[in-house]
């Protein structure tokens, strides 16, 4: 399949193709396009999926089961220094 590509469109592939950023303009194209696929893919989503988990926190919340960002925080370095011995 050959693609025509305006001035500008080629400018811009070629430009991040000296920059390091693709390997080619022909890389570059198929990855922009299977990101620009994923995006329409993602649009299309209603996060239906997401409700329960939503509701799992708001209940959560409801039931006073939080912590401050600060106690996070703490409770993470202590696992990390844990970790490290």
């Amino acid at each position: 399949m050959a693609i025509t590509l305006t001035p500008d469109q080629e400018a811009w592939l070629q430009a991040h193709v000296a920059t390091g950023d693709f390997p080619s303009i022909e890389e570059a194209a198929r990855q922009l396009i299977d990101e620009r696929i994923v995006e329409r893919e993602l649009e299309k989503d209603d996060l239906a999926w997401a409700k329960p988990l939503v509701e799992e926190g708001l209940a959560a919340l409801d039931r006073g089961e939080i912590i401050s960002l600060e106690e996070h925080k703490a409770r993470n370095a202590a696992r990390l220094a844990a970790l490290k011995g």
